[in-house]
């Protein structure tokens, strides 16, 4: 599993649309294609040119991005939190999922009445559990077609 790591594979991994959602999460794909073989193309210029997402994404392969806003988790350490759980929860899913590139994106906040540390046990098994669902959609979905 690769991660995003610059602004236009965020953009365009989001772009891809929303597949799944939960009350805290949603989770956005953009699937990705194989380029087609021009391997019998006379000339480099014949034929149609890359597509972005292949310029964007080197490898075809589950490329995962977390995205933690400020305005929903204003805490450093609540933002860093919420993506080692994105990206612990993600590893199990990883060879369930198809080849695209997904973002899992914070859109609403955690009740900061109910869970008081940023590190508390029951906010990491509330984002857990949150996250499990999130993904066990996403995968269910991706079956039904």
């Amino acid at each position: 599993m690769q991660r995003l790591k610059t602004r236009p594979q965020f953009q365009a991994a989001l772009a891809g649309g929303t597949v799944s959602r939960t009350a805290h999460f949603a989770l956005h794909r953009l699937s990705l294609v194989p380029p087609e073989d021009t391997s019998l193309a006379p000339a480099p210029s014949i034929g149609p040119a890359p597509s972005s997402e292949h310029a964007l994404f080197g490898l075809l392969d589950v490329w995962l991005g977390a995205m933690v806003p400020k305005r929903w988790a204003r805490r450093a350490v609540t933002r860093n939190a919420i993506k080692r759980q994105i990206y612990n929860v993600s590893e199990h899913f990883g060879d369930r999922l198809p080849v695209a590139a997904h973002v899992v994106r914070l859109r609403t906040t955690f009740d900061r009445k109910q869970f008081i540390s940023a590190t508390s046990e029951s906010l990491k098994l509330a984002v857990r559990e949150e996250l499990v669902q999130l993904f066990e959609r996403a995968v269910r979905q991706e079956v039904r077609p």
